[in-house]
């Protein structure tokens, strides 16, 4: 992002605050960070967060839709997303609108998850891509990670560079947890992805490789940055 003392920087889909508190540090007491999000919630605890950090000086949090961001052209210095756009239906929309809201110059940076790339050593890869092909679809834009260079590439931006971050697990309850395994896994079965039988041998594959301790998983998060010419 190319952050200084004194930038303003938007932060869209912020969450409970948990970047843009450290992001004040990098601009200073003259800066100013912005943070947006859509659940009203999450607004609230990122808003106590800042006043317990003592930052609200300069870290603001605001309930609206990135597809519409109330803030003239070119008034940030830089603007980033972070998983936000796997839950768009069009990402193209909100990108546009964090390059309007860019000066010349400044950058973008987005990070968000390919979510087919999902892996889980398991005996039954036949169940595995189906449940994984389930799993990316139930988001909706699963496949965002690998769209982000063409999408950069649409909206004219210069000097883009990509990093790939491959993420791991050997832990079978955190990997359940995170991926939402539970829950993926019944509406799996209710909407005929998967059968109950499958299921069961699914299970019952990746408890003896737990027991075992060889249990892994792996998937990849894709970060994109591009300057507005």
């Amino acid at each position: 992002m190319r952050l200084q003392v004194g930038h303003r920087v938007l932060d869209l889909g912020c969450g409970p605050g948990t970047d843009t508190i450290p992001l004040a540090q990098f601009v200073g007491l003259t800066g100013q960070v912005i943070g947006v999000d859509i659940d009203s919630q999450m607004i609230e605890i990122a808003n106590k967060k800042a006043k317990e950090a003592d930052v609200m000086d300069r870290v603001l949090h605001k309930h609206f839709d990135s597809e519409s961001i109330p803030y003239d052209s070119d008034y940030f210095d830089s603007c980033r997303s972070e998983r936000l756009f796997q839950h768009l239906l069009i990402p193209e929309r909100t990108l546009s609108e964090m390059v309007r809201v860019t000066k010349p110059e400044g950058w973008i940076v987005v990070a968000d998850t390919d979510h087919s790339t999902m892996t889980i050593d398991t005996p039954d890869v036949d169940i595995e891509w189906k449940l994984r092909r389930f799993r990316t679809e139930i988001f909706k834009n699963g496949y965002i990670g690998r769209q982000l260079y063409r999408l950069f590439r649409q909206q004219n931006l210069a000097d883009i560079t990509i990093e790939i971050f491959p993420l791991f697990s050997t832990d079978y309850t955190l990997t359940r947890y995170i991926a939402l395994l539970d829950e993926i896994e019944t509406e799996a079965v209710v909407a005929g992805a998967i059968t109950e039988e499958e299921l069961q041998r699914w299970h019952k594959n990746l408890e003896r490789a737990n027991e075992e301790g060889v249990f892994f998983s792996s998937v990849i998060l894709v970060i994109i940055a591009g300057r507005k010419s």
